[in-house]
């Protein structure tokens, strides 16, 4: 996944994050391209037959701008609701109405 707001892949790059879900990485990935952070996600798919249940999805950033990183997704995490879906309330009275 390859794009401008990717690192240079011959500087030193250290992983910050890793999930399971793969649209969590773009939405941390999206949090740290706010921030002026570059980053490339990488996708961990061992065999299974070798290494069972390990998998998912990793985001690398340039050393440099590993605390800064961090930060943020350690506010992501903090944030009320970050492991909630939105609810969304339907009044019954609208359905009722013409």
């Amino acid at each position: 996944m390859a794009n401008a707001a990717s690192p240079n892949p011959d500087e030193k790059l250290v992983r910050v994050f890793d999930t399971e879900q793969e649209s969590e990485a773009l939405v941390v990935r999206g949090l740290l391209e706010s921030q002026g952070i570059e980053s490339d996600i990488t996708s961990l798919d061992a065999q299974q037959e070798i290494l069972p249940g390990v998998g998912g999805t990793i985001i690398l950033v340039r050393e440099e701008d590993a605390e800064k990183a961090r930060n943020v997704i350690e506010s992501y995490r903090r944030a009320p609701g970050s492991d909630e879906t939105a609810e969304i309330e339907i009044s019954e009275d609208s359905a009722d109405e013409p």
